[in-house]
């Protein structure tokens, strides 16, 4: 804050307040905001109803609740005081925004990403620690669905997606994030959703999912993982193409090593991707950050100069998509390490074969 001349920083709703303060807020009309003072103490701004919710830090934080006559805008405007730069919360909702700056007629306004987000990236040991547990526990779940034990044909899309989302939560996530079942040339879309269609016999299958496993910090952290399975023999043609997938997937890992520029990791993989012809067909970038967010800093795509240091965590997850035939993507979350990218996931690889 003091190298970006910010004089307070408000945090609200989204992922930047549990990190900071271990208290994740309701996505409510009623403010809660943390409220950072570049000199002095923080202070939690909360509803009355919400505080005994809040886990107190006295070393962290202290707790200014509001009640329901109160005005909670001009309780964060007074706390924060006369300022000239403030670093709201990427996630704010626009109409707290606009009453802020009414209330606070002398602050221009930033964006607190400028501070987090470098924090944030950069992962400690014991954040690196809750990636892996995360991660096992979703390859627990590929592993399953790789030896046929998720039955697949004659159930919808959607069934099979419950069917994850149950066993992310058996496995000890909090939440499911997201579940994709895509089946045959839905898995051309890269974000299908998962609907009424009927998986067939023949076909193939892309599953991309993951949840949030919070700690008893009040912190919780991601898991996201990528498999295909075919169901029966692929066609050679499939095959062929899968097998150009794992080359870049692997070569896009062997890339991430510490001093590597995001985009050069994006490249390693999507040459191959585009050697082969399939270049157009690739149409995402190779990987996001993950930690307490699942989609975070540092993104894993060409004009990200910004060099890999230890401790960044992200997915690397090349896709090749043929509009109305079929779809695949191949995904694991990696941290850099001096030993070159350390795996949160270590599923199977190959196009797994099922019967079922």
């Amino acid at each position: 804050m003091t190298a970006d001349g910010i004089d307070v920083m408000l945090l609200s709703v989204g992922a930047d307040l549990p990190y900071f303060c271990g208290y994740e807020a309701m996505p409510l009309e009623r403010l809660t905001m943390l409220v950072v003072p570049r000199d002095g103490e923080a202070t939690l701004v909360v509803p009355g109803l919400e505080a005994p919710r809040v886990a107190e830090r006295a070393n962290v934080f202290t707790i200014r609740s509001w009640g329901e006559t109160e005005n909670p805008i001009g309780i964060v405007a007074d706390i924060a005081g006369p300022v000239g730069l403030a670093a709201i919360g990427d996630h704010t909702w626009s109409g707290f925004l606009v009453d802020l700056m009414t209330a606070m007629p002398s602050a221009n306004f930033c964006r607190a990403s400028t501070v987090t987000s470098p924090i944030r990236s950069v992962k400690d040991a014991h954040e690196i620690e809750r990636l892996r547990v995360a991660g096992a526990a979703v390859d627990r779940i590929a592993a399953r669905l790789q030896a046929g034990e998720v039955p697949l044909v004659g159930r919808t899309e959607a069934e099979v997606s419950a069917e994850l989302s149950r066993q992310i939560l058996d496995e000890g996530h909090h939440r499911v994030n997201f579940a994709i079942v895509a089946a045959g040339a839905n898995a051309a879309s890269p974000h299908h959703e998962a609907g009424g269609r009927v998986i067939r016999q023949g076909e193939s299958v892309l599953c991309d999912f993951g949840g949030t496993m919070v700690g008893s910090d009040g912190v919780g952290y991601c898991s996201d993982i990528t498999r295909c399975v075919s169901i029966g023999e692929p066609t050679g043609e499939f095959a062929d193409l899968y097998e150009v997938l794992m080359a870049a997937q692997q070569a896009s890992v062997d890339a991430a090593t510490i001093g590597t520029p995001c985009e050069e990791v994006d490249r390693a993989g999507r040459s191959l991707i585009a050697d082969a012809g399939y270049g157009e067909y690739f149409v995402h970038r190779t990987g996001h950050g993950i930690g307490v967010e699942a989609h975070e800093d540092p993104y894993i795509v060409e004009g990200n100069s910004t060099a890999l240091v230890e401790g960044h965590a992200f997915s690397i997850e090349p896709g090749i998509y043929i509009p109305d035939r079929w779809g695949a993507r191949l995904e694991d979350i990696v941290v850099a390490a001096s030993g070159g990218a350390d795996p949160m996931n270590v599923a199977a690889h190959g196009l797994a074969v099922v019967d079922a």
